[in-house]
């Protein structure tokens, strides 16, 4: 199948030739500003289905919102001088129910491609998408969201006119799913136009608040709350604002002579994951826990853990190794140590039920083999 994709280098163009390209589809007939009509009527000839991307959005001039369907009339007739009934998807925007040139000069687009498809027999596609947010839109044009991220991850301000102003979202990969569905002829309808789902209603001011707090999470390692499909995908796309020089960020490293520990990720509904670092022929732990539980990977080196139930004598021998990941389950009750048996650094991932509290840290000194010759060091 051979896809013409008008307005190829703008922001929803670039992502959907990446994401078909991805799926399989190497038959892209890419049109945009650079090219001239004779480009277009020559895709036009060869093409199977028609992704209409293209359009003027910020023009100098408000006469130059005629482009929006002056080249859609092109791009419809060379259509159908091919008489392939071959089927278009237009992307228009919300503002074609508003009376502003903007939204003049898109309903005039969408009535073409109805028309077309009136008059063809053709399947058309009409999509009025709200605020479109994603990786690859530029920022300081034409997108609330790209321009907060864009300045958040640099530490410049942002302009709030009003804080209560009501924001509609669609994120760029549902748009792209939408689109594709409709491309192996799934697309949800409603009546003459097409829906992308899900949509997400929002304000400037709590856009900007979950935005904002995105930087944070480095200072406090706590991850945005990801459960929740927005901020899910606010983040994504926040991300990919960072300045490329600046895609990492320190741990705050605890060191002695036994090794290292260091927090990494923590979660308000999911614990936190920590790095654990014990140098060979050291101990670390020996304590136990009431209600704090841990999950231990070694992913370099080899060791011991041993456990004690408390009150009673008998040991828990738990070898472990990176030549074979395992997780290894912590249970509250019983005291545990950790040793390096090995000639190098082992290094542990672990998981704890609950964000490390100093005010109450449940974890309590115990000796684990009172009878061993090893060294008795609590601790991390």
């Amino acid at each position: 199948m051979k896809i013409l994709i008008t307005g190829s280098n703008g922001f929803v163009g670039r992502n959907l030739c990446a994401h078909l390209e991805a799926m399989g589809y190497d038959n892209l007939l890419k049109y945009d500003r650079p090219d001239d009509e004779t480009v277009l009527q020559q895709y036009t000839s060869d093409c199977d289905f028609v992704f209409h991307l293209a359009g003027i959005n910020r023009p100098d001039d408000e006469s130059d919102f005629a482009g929006n369907y002056l080249l859609t009339a092109v791009l419809l007739e060379a259509l159908k001088k091919e008489n392939r009934r071959i089927p278009v998807l237009m992307s228009s925007s919300v503002q074609a129910l508003l009376d502003n040139p903007y939204g003049r000069s898109k309903k005039k687009a969408e009535d073409l491609v109805l028309a077309y498809g009136r008059e063809t027999q053709a399947d058309f596609y009409i999509y009025r998408l709200p605020n479109v947010f994603g990786k690859w839109c530029a920022p300081n044009y034409n997108s609330a969201v790209a321009t907060f991220c864009h300045n958040t991850a640099r530490g410049l301000p942002l302009r709030i006119d009003d804080p209560q102003s009501a924001l509609t979202l669609v994120y760029i990969d549902d748009v792209l799913n939408a689109f594709t569905a409709a491309l192996q002829g799934e697309a949800l309808r409603n009546g003459d136009f097409c829906e992308v789902d899900p949509v997400y209603h929002t304000t400037v001011g709590s856009l900007v608040e979950i935005i904002r707090s995105f930087p944070q999470s480095r200072e406090n390692l706590t991850v945005p709350k990801v459960s929740d499909p927005l901020i899910r995908k606010l983040y994504s796309t926040y991300l990919s604002y960072l300045p490329e020089e600046e895609f990492r960020y320190p741990l705050l490293e605890h060191k002695d002579h036994r090794g290292l520990f260091a927090e990494a990720l923590k979660s308000v509904d999911a614990g936190q994951v920590s790095v654990n670092i014990t140098k060979p022929g050291m101990v670390k732990a020996g304590h136990w826990h009431h209600t704090k539980t841990e999950k231990l990977i070694v992913v370099s080196g080899s060791g011991l853990i041993r456990f004690r139930r408390l009150g009673d004598e008998k040991l828990l021998l738990y070898p472990v190794s990176a030549e074979r990941l395992e997780v290894l389950d912590i249970p509250p009750g019983y005291t545990h140590d950790i040793l390096n048996t090995g000639s190098s650094d082992m290094v542990m991932l672990v998981w704890a039920n609950q964000i490390f509290d100093p005010s109450n840290p449940d974890t309590h000194p115990a000796i684990v083999d009172p009878a061993s010759s090893l060294p008795h060091l609590g601790g991390v």
